[in-house]
């Protein structure tokens, strides 16, 4: 019964976080449409951060949803996957939208930033965890 419930919090945020790429992959492709640029930046601003942001999420993302898939094999407690689930896209979001707003360092890419790697810190401990016990 743990697998069964552990497994179905573990989609719902595998299912949230594919929503959020497919999302800054769709900004992408509007802000590429607008300034009529097929490849690169074209040195466009606002494009090169929505892409900047996109790309993040790309190097974060998937090591996060790993973990979790992982943990929800290994039975781990749901409240635990959603924490993390819940930790790693509110840090991916954050993020987003403030890169997306501005290329500059700002509160919520540090907020995004920390928050992501609480997600990665907790899921490696609880990893580690179920490892050892």
């Amino acid at each position: 019964m743990n697998a069964l419930v552990s497994g179905h919090a573990a989609a719902l945020w595998v299912g949230l976080n594919l929503i959020l790429l497919l999302v800054l992959s769709m900004l992408v492709v509007r802000q590429r449409q607008k300034h009529k640029v097929a490849l690169g930046d074209g040195g466009v601003p606002e494009l090169a951060r929505v892409s900047r942001a996109f790309a993040n999420a790309t190097e974060y993302v998937p090591a996060g949803l790993i973990a979790i898939v992982v943990l929800a094999v290994l039975e781990t407690p749901p409240l635990a996957i959603h924490v993390i689930g819940f930790l790693l896209l509110a840090g991916r979001v954050i993020h987003a939208v403030g890169l997306s707003n501005s290329g500059a360092a700002s509160i919520p890419r540090a907020v995004g930033v920390l928050l992501t790697w609480i997600a990665y810190v907790f899921a490696a401990a609880a990893l580690l965890f179920y490892a050892i016990a």
